[in-house]
């Protein structure tokens, strides 16, 4: 009869492991319990051995190179959907981690629902538990979950989270699909011409030269671009490899990060549709907070946080210090030049009414709708107006290499 490894924790929550005998994992769970344990991981011999030599290999690794397990948006949206459901069906927090933790996943996001449930069986909160990994769960999560935890309400709380979560990801991934269309164009685009520049151009060089025929400007000029990037073209792509590492590298500073993100606001077609991203996610993510019972200050502090657009989050944080002066949210965001008139209006009037999280809600169904406007207008003109710019260049550089051969016709026709 196999014999099934566990750990798990007795009735005064100590840890403890150990083996029993049993036909299968069902059984053995049955004997774990019969023991007075609960059980948290049960593995067979044959895993249990496969984990301790891993184990043994992996210790190289700890010196620097292990990596940090984290929940990617939509593991996290999944994640949050599943428990939400476990909890809201009547199982226990403790007994809906475990389900899920024994589930074939990725092996980052078993490892994050592992030590959940381990916080869990000790006694923590969901929402303490959650502090252990900042880098999967943001603080709008974590005090969404408190909230509802101080409430008694945590299914209710779960839910919240999944519909602020979908929407995010919604949101962003409009956003993507935007850019994909264009970036595709560059690309292809780009390579046509490097391949026309370096392989097609130079052959023709040779045969002008070859001719000994008078060359007009524009082929001249093609010409000697060509002979420049066939000749210096390495050396100019590791400069500007290099400058791109120098941008990124300036970007993660302050200073970096907030002059490009200003610049971003600026750009003709994304910066309006970044704008109306970010003023929709301080909306929503204000609202939310709102209506789960968090107060004012802290619901504006995480909000500052989480926006993406630090210039945007700066212009948060002074409103935010207002309202520690005594002031109402949108006066101190009147101010601000990036926060637009009509969600200032929609807001005061919340404030006057005593009904903030109704007027965020509406304020976010409005500029969800100007999102999606602004990414329709954006692929609409910037599709054709890319195409028209690569056949553009493309048709350019056809037309200087033919421009020799009609010169030399026309010369022979007379």
């Amino acid at each position: 009869m196999p014999k099934y490894y566990y750990n798990g924790r007795n009735a005064a929550g100590e840890a403890v492991q150990g083996h029993v005998d049993a036909a299968d994992r069902t059984s053995a769970t049955r004997l774990i319990s019969a023991l007075g344990h609960i059980p948290i991981s049960i593995h067979d011999q044959e895993h249990a051995l496969t984990h301790t030599k891993a184990a043994k290999r992996g210790v190289q690794f700890e010196w620097g190179f292990h990596r940090r397990a984290k929940l990617r948006l939509p593991d996290l949206l999944l994640f949050s959907r599943e428990l939400a459901d476990l909890v809201a069906s009547g199982m226990k927090l403790g007994r809906a981690l475990h389900t899920l933790a024994e589930r074939k996943e990725a092996r980052q996001k078993i490892e994050i629902i592992s030590a959940l449930r381990d916080e869990i069986i000790q006694g923590s909160s969901l929402s303490t538990a959650l502090e252990r990994f900042p880098e999967s769960f943001s603080s709008l999560y974590i005090n969404l979950v408190r909230a509802g935890e101080a409430s008694g309400n945590l299914p209710d709380a779960l839910e919240n989270i999944c519909q602020h979560y979908e929407r995010v990801h919604q949101a962003r991934s409009k956003v993507s699909e935007a850019l994909i269309y264009p970036t595709v164009v560059l690309i292809f685009g780009g390579l046509a011409v490097i391949g026309m520049m370096v392989f097609i151009v130079p052959k023709f060089t040779t045969t002008f030269e070859d001719m000994g025929a008078t060359l007009p400007a524009p082929t001249v000029a093609l010409m000697q671009f060509s002979q420049f990037m066939v000749q210096y073209g390495p050396a100019t792509l590791a400069l500007l490899l290099a400058g791109w590492l120098m941008l990124k590298r300036w970007i993660t500073t302050p200073s970096g990060k907030k002059g490009w993100h200003s610049y971003q606001l600026k750009l003709p077609f994304m910066g309006p549709i970044i704008h109306a991203s970010s003023i929709a996610h301080f909306s929503r993510t204000l609202s939310t907070l709102l209506r789960n019972g968090v107060s004012v200050l802290p619901a504006l502090k995480i909000v500052q946080l989480t926006v993406e657009n630090v210039v945007i989050a700066d212009e948060i944080k002074r409103a935010r210090e207002r309202v520690t002066d005594g002031s109402s949210i949108s006066k101190p965001l009147s101010e601000s030049p990036h926060f637009p008139s009509l969600m200032i209006n929609m807001l005061a009037v919340g404030e006057e009414t005593g009904d903030i999280s109704s007027a965020l809600k509406h304020i976010t169904h409005r500029y969800d709708h100007e999102l999606d406007r602004r990414i329709k207008t954006c692929t609409t003109l910037l599709e054709p107006l890319l195409i028209v710019t690569v056949a553009i260049i493309v048709g350019g550089i056809a037309i200087s290499l033919l421009l020799p051969i009609l010169t030399l016709t026309d010369s022979l026709h007379m």
